[in-house]
């Protein structure tokens, strides 16, 4: 089991920001990153380049879990989730287990943590995968009880009035 959602409220990330800036923000925070993902995380690197048939491919965030003796993949995504996501993340797991993984290691896991997704696309494009993915969104601000909303301002409203 894994967080879903993921409370990335520690960033401060303007509007229709990228990828890149979003992994850049995690990285830059990757204390608070490594507590919001939870006991055992420990960061092996970003951008993680695999060879493939003489090809570089690039993991976004790579880590080893400690406690599960595995290698967890993190691919980023500031859309909602798509199909294609999960054979992208497919084939860096193949190629971590055939390439990094030692031998007493288990096998690598996948988590792609995208803006938005749909639980039935994501049920479809898992179903009948042999390699552990996940699927979970992330949110940018802990969200207030309905009753609340409107009414109080924003974590990055607060941040911007304390910078004034």
């Amino acid at each position: 089991t894994f967080k879903d959602p993921y409370i990335f409220e520690f960033l401060d990330l303007g509007e229709n920001y990228k990828e890149r800036e979003l992994e850049n923000a995690l990285v830059d925070n990757l204390s608070k990153l490594l507590l919001e993902l939870g006991q055992g995380f420990a960061f092996i690197g970003r951008q993680y380049k695999l060879i493939v048939s003489e090809r570089e491919f690039f993991v976004d965030l790579l880590f080893y879990h400690t406690i599960l003796k595995r290698y967890v993949i993190i691919e980023l995504k500031t859309t909602e989730f798509k199909p294609e996501y999960a054979g992208q993340l497919n084939f860096y797991i193949t190629a971590i287990d055939e390439q990094v993984k030692q031998k007493d290691d288990n096998s690598t896991i996948g988590i792609i943590i995208c803006q938005d997704k749909d639980n039935l696309i994501v049920e479809y494009s898992l179903k009948g995968q042999s390699q552990p993915i996940g699927v979970a969104q992330y949110q940018l601000t802990s969200e207030l009880p309905k009753e609340l909303e409107g009414k109080l301002p924003t974590a990055n409203q607060l941040k911007r009035l304390g910078g004034m």
